[in-house]
């Protein structure tokens, strides 16, 4: 059966998006000049430091999102958007996108093809693991989404790239999820982030003295 993976950039202090979020800063703003800067430079800054967690993220055999990872677009579809990665999104997979509003399959190059889920978060890991077989589903984000899927017990793996500064205010993981048992996998330590992987053990709902 196909392994559910948490995939995650977050702040030391658990946000993995910062306030004001806007078509032009799509992670809110985190101290840098744009995209991302500080959350995801690690990501794009290092070379080949972090190829091998970079290629894990891309290299599920389907994945899910949450609308607002996909764009900026609310209410109907009125918009010729086609997401944040061009024309060419790393995905190369099926992507199923949760949201409220029907849409036609959108096909890209390099063999993403966006999938638009109205039927809620069960529904697109069903289809996402019959996209999959006993490949990998990666859960790319944002933060509310992987809290939803935690919260319903849904996620096998968490792995999370920790950058090391704090933002205070924004999307933040873990936010309404119920406390959580973890083991952890590995942690490599970056120069820029630091990398952990945990397997989720179970949903606790309170703890004994």
């Amino acid at each position: 059966m196909s392994i559910v993976v948490a995939n995650q950039t977050i702040t030391v202090d658990g946000y993995a998006a910062g306030v004001n979020q806007t078509e032009e800063r799509p992670f809110g703003e985190d101290g840098g000049d744009g995209w991302g800067d500080r959350l995801h430079a690690w990501m794009f800054d290092q070379g080949d430091e972090n190829r091998a967690e970079v290629e894990q993220m891309t290299g599920a055999r389907a994945h899910i999102m949450g609308r607002n990872m996909f764009g900026p677009v609310r209410g109907e579809w009125d918009r010729d958007w086609k997401g944040w990665w061009g024309d060419n999104p790393p995905f190369h997979a099926p992507v199923f996108v949760l949201t409220h509003h029907a849409r036609d399959p959108q096909p890209m190059e390099g063999g993403t093809t966006y999938h638009f889920v109205t039927d809620g978060i069960e529904s697109a890991l069903t289809q996402a693991r019959e996209a999959a077989g006993d490949g990998e589903i990666s859960i790319q984000g944002g933060a509310d989404t992987i809290n939803q899927y935690l919260a319903a017990g849904l996620v096998d793996e968490l792995r999370l790239h920790i950058v090391p500064f704090t933002l205070g205010a924004g999307a933040r993981l873990f936010d309404g999820v119920p406390p959580l048992d973890l083991e952890q996998v590995s942690a490599r330590a970056a120069s820029t982030v630091v990398h952990v992987t945990y397997r989720v053990l179970r949903r606790t709902t309170g703890r004994s003295n």
